[in-house]
């Protein structure tokens, strides 16, 4: 790997921490009145790696994002990490598998990992819990997770633009 895209790796991956422990610090302050639902802009890097570089340096800089921020936030090994690694893993899953059939486009991956990683909560959730009914909540964040996971798409789908024409204009 070439200097030049490890320095933009570890700017994405800076960029993905602060804006997950912002969002997670401001959910009180801007609460769409659903318990654990938020846009998940921390996402977008994750999209705009997968879209720009690869599959592979998305997933690294997904986890290293919720193992830094697991550890920044005191949260490392505590529900909040585990509802974070299993809906992240459960989205990434998703959204490499839907990117892969090549028929579903930049957005329609997005909403697809936002779904999943409502489903890996929740799924968490039980298990921690021991708690089935947490069931019944998934149809809500499914809701939820149509908006936002359109939101994120569009956002990456600029952002990814934006940061191909830095790169041409930079001849990187």
């Amino acid at each position: 790997m070439n200097t030049r895209k490890q320095t933009t790796l570890a700017i994405l991956l800076s960029m993905s921490i602060v804006v997950s422990i912002v969002e997670a610090s401001l959910i009180p302050l801007l609460s769409i009145s659903v318990p654990g639902a938020k846009l998940g802009l921390a996402n977008v890097v994750t999209i705009v790696i997968m879209y720009h570089y690869s599959e592979k340096d998305a997933f690294t800089i997904l986890m290293l994002r919720i193992i830094l921020v697991g550890v920044l936030r005191g949260t490392m090994f505590n529900y909040p990490f585990w509802l974070s690694l299993s809906g992240g893993l459960l989205a990434f899953g998703l959204m490499y598998l839907f990117k892969k059939l090549k028929v579903f486009n930049m957005v329609s991956v997005s909403i697809m990992g936002s779904i999943g990683h409502a489903t890996g909560q929740i799924l968490m959730a039980i298990i921690l819990l021991d708690t089935a009914e947490l069931g019944f909540y998934l149809p809500v964040l499914f809701l939820i997770s149509l908006p936002t996971g359109l939101f994120v798409g569009w956002t990456s789908n600029i952002a990814l633009q934006n940061l191909s024409q830095a790169q041409d204009i930079e001849g990187l």
